[in-house]
């Protein structure tokens, strides 16, 4: 049972590692790192919720195999994401970069957040101003006799 369970933990924890399968990975070590480290921060188009370094989609495949054509050539990581992006769109970037066109990605989660807190403390107030109805003569004098015969 132990040996079981042993390996489904092995196998639920390894299976993000087995998508970068061994022929696609390069001799030089350093090459190899920066090549992970990019795949880490592009988006599979197949999956979209994963890296292209964990998916094992085949077009995640086809774009770790380019970055590493494409780091073997000389680029710099700097340009290889350029390159996937120009391809690709900005869709691919798992973290989208802070320009004009994606300041709603970057803005929007903040101003919902203090729109909420806007209405919140409206809303507070509201039930604060409201916590105490005032009563009219009527309810003022029912009161003032229920109050007399408790005492």
């Amino acid at each position: 049972m132990r040996r079981a369970l042993a390996t489904l933990l092995f196998l639920l924890l390894a299976a993000p590692a087995l998508a970068v399968q061994p022929g696609e990975q390069l001799k030089d070590p350093a090459l190899e790192g920066r090549a992970r480290e990019i795949s880490k921060e592009l988006r599979c188009l197949v999956c979209q919720n994963q890296s292209i370094d964990d998916s094992e989609a085949e077009l995640a495949g086809d774009l770790r195999r380019i970055v590493r054509e494409r780091l073997v050539a000389g680029d710099t990581d700097e340009q290889v994401v350029d390159y996937i992006v120009a391809r690709y769109g900005e869709f691919v970037l798992l973290r989208p970069r802070f320009e004009r066109a994606t300041l709603i990605l970057w803005l929007g989660p903040l101003a919902a957040l203090l729109a909420g807190g806007v209405i919140a403390i409206n809303l507070f107030r509201a039930s604060r101003a409201g916590a105490q109805p005032s009563l009219d003569a009527a309810e003022e004098a029912r009161l003032d006799e229920i109050m007399r015969r408790d005492d």
